[in-house]
């Protein structure tokens, strides 16, 4: 999973800094008119640091995810 950011330039999203194999599928979030979200400080903090840990490789599969939910609520 790459994480990576852009603008749309002539109805296209041309990214910054980082090129992905033709074909490759994106997930897109931009921006609306009220501006987006607001997060707290610790929540920012939050999110930051697991952007982070997904740049490291530092990740988990879905089913590892799904696992756990399941052994602490089933």
């Amino acid at each position: 999973m790459k994480v990576a950011t852009g603008k749309v330039v002539g109805g296209k999203v041309v990214l910054e800094g980082v090129s992905l194999e033709e074909g490759t599928s994106v997930t897109v979030l931009g921006k609306d008119d009220d501006g987006g979200f607001e997060l707290t400080p610790e929540q920012e903090a939050d999110l930051l640091l697991s952007i982070a840990e997904a740049e490291r490789g530092e990740t988990v599969t879905a089913e590892e995810v799904l696992a756990r939910l399941a052994r602490r609520h089933g």
